[in-house]
């Protein structure tokens, strides 16, 4: 889940002016105090027609000099240096005039057209930002902090826009084009990519990607982070060794996946793990993991790969368990045949607002699958399979908190029974418009599963963090 970073500290408004300081014997103003130093995107100014006319000359000139797939094949520092002089050659022939920060400028958009994404490198380079929401080449979004804000990064045009987009999805096998204008991708370093392009996209390619921290965050992070109190984590870590089955459930960009990585940390080494993905972005640290990818059809409408053909074909390559990374069609009954029949500690991650919700949608997803089972054969299913559903929330303020862990107790008439054994209660806000609240145990003293801790050693802790019922302090960050 990713958590708020530390941020620097904020912009003072303009409308509030420095204190000036007046000596004892000689009035004097001292210079204003130095601006606060700004991420490289929100202090530059957006382009102009001539810059980017003059870039094109240059990077015309600049191919016509030097053969750009040679160079790509160099180190990156060694082809930025090649550019680099090549460029600044070019600029003293054609006697372009230019500041020497409008020239690094130039430099660096070049290197990055070349070698890297364009406008986007200064904002993939920043290790804050949660997402990049491109609308068209001129209208760049970021959320960092868990708030979104308008950067001054703008493209050319669409044409370039649409370059960089084929760029990245053409580096995972994919293509984004009129005949297939939407497409999932991913970057390198596994940060999630979504393009929709024209004639979908009205304004221009809408490019959409979810960042990846270089750092992993782990639960003991969260912990630090508020997301969850000590005695939270350890409930969760004992439900991941016990092999419990977990449905992770949550909100867009709630910090699922990051949860669900954090959980798979406390799966054994020996364990053989085969994860499900549409884009491949789960980062699993033990050594036998099976990561597989769904696959879109061709120009001709075949070969496509479902998440469920997917699914079905793990249950083949004897797993000890399944990770699917989002359960959001008919691969839900598979995975709850998965559950069910020997493949304990399986998890997988939905959209719904509430542990109840993410069941009836698990229900729901199964039925529209063609699946024409009574409701209550597929709830019973349900509780066979599922154990504890985690949710996680982003609160208005940004912050995200875990704020239900609850266990699949059995039914009763038609109807799930679940309990909830740990909750995140909101109190209220403080000055600054940050929530206010506190992580607490419900007091079960058994849950369901604690045969299950028991048989792997852990009913001790699990004893010691449901004991803490009541947490006195309050998270206020």
């Amino acid at each position: 889940m990713p958590a708020e970073p530390v941020a620097a500290p904020a912009p003072q408004p303009a409308s509030a002016p420095a204190p000036v300081a007046v000596a004892p014997a000689k009035p004097a103003t001292p210079p204003p105090a130095p601006e606060p130093q700004r991420a490289p995107e929100e202090s530059r100014k957006r382009k102009s027609n001539d810059y980017y006319e003059t870039k094109s000359q240059i990077f015309n000139s600049l191919v016509e000099a030097i053969d750009l797939s040679q160079l790509i094949r160099l180190g990156a520092e060694d082809a930025r240096d090649e550019i680099r002089d090549v460029v600044n050659d070019i600029i003293s022939l054609k006697n372009v005039v230019m500041s020497i920060a409008e020239q690094e400028d130039l430099l660096d958009d070049i290197c990055n057209d070349v070698l890297g994404y364009g406008p986007l490198e200064p904002l993939l380079a920043r290790d804050d930002i949660a997402d990049i929401m491109v609308n068209g080449a001129h209208t760049v979004y970021i959320e960092t902090q868990g708030k979104m804000q308008q950067t001054s990064i703008s493209f050319r045009d669409n044409a370039q826009l649409m370059n960089i987009c084929q760029r990245i999805v053409s580096q995972v096998g994919r293509r984004v084009d009129d005949s297939s204008p939407i497409c999932d991708a991913r970057l390198p370093d596994g940060s999630r990519v979504n393009v929709i392009a024209p004639p979908l996209a009205i304004d221009g390619p809408a490019l959409t990607i979810r960042k990846f921290k270089k750092d992993k965050l782990t639960l003991d992070q969260l912990v630090r982070y508020g997301s969850i109190t000590p005695d939270g984590a350890t409930i969760l870590q004992i439900i991941g060794r016990s092999r419990c089955n977990v449905l992770i459930s949550g909100g867009t960009g709630s910090g699922k996946t990051t949860l669900l990585n954090c959980l798979t940390g406390y799966i054994e080494t020996s364990e053989r793990i085969i994860t499900c993905e549409d884009s491949a972005e789960l980062q699993l640290q033990q050594p036998h993991v099976v990561r597989l990818e769904t696959r879109p059809p061709n120009l001709e409408g075949e070969g496509e790969i479902t998440m469920r053909d997917l699914v079905k074909n793990c249950l083949r390559m004897r797993p000890e368990r399944i990770i699917v990374g989002e359960v959001r069609g008919p691969e839900a009954f598979d995975l709850l045949q998965a559950m069910n029949t020997g493949h304990d500690g399986s998890m997988g991650t939905l959209h719904a607002n509430s542990p109840r919700e993410a069941l009836s949608r698990l229900e729901s997803m199964i039925t529209m699958g063609g699946f024409s089972l009574p409701s209550r054969t597929l709830r019973e299913m349900i509780v066979s399979s599922i154990d504890v559903v985690v949710q996680a929330a982003r609160l208005r303020d940004g912050s995200r908190r875990i704020t239900h862990v609850t266990e699949v107790v059995g039914m009763e008439g038609d109807v799930i029974i679940t309990q909830d054994i740990f909750l995140y209660d909101m109190i209220g806000e403080d000055a600054n418009g940050k929530i206010i609240g506190r992580h607490r145990s419900t007091g079960i003293g058994r849950p369901k599963f604690w045969e299950r801790a028991r048989y792997y050693g852990e009913e001790q802790r699990l004893a010691a963090a449901l004991d803490a019922s009541e947490m006195p302090e309050y998270v206020n960050d």
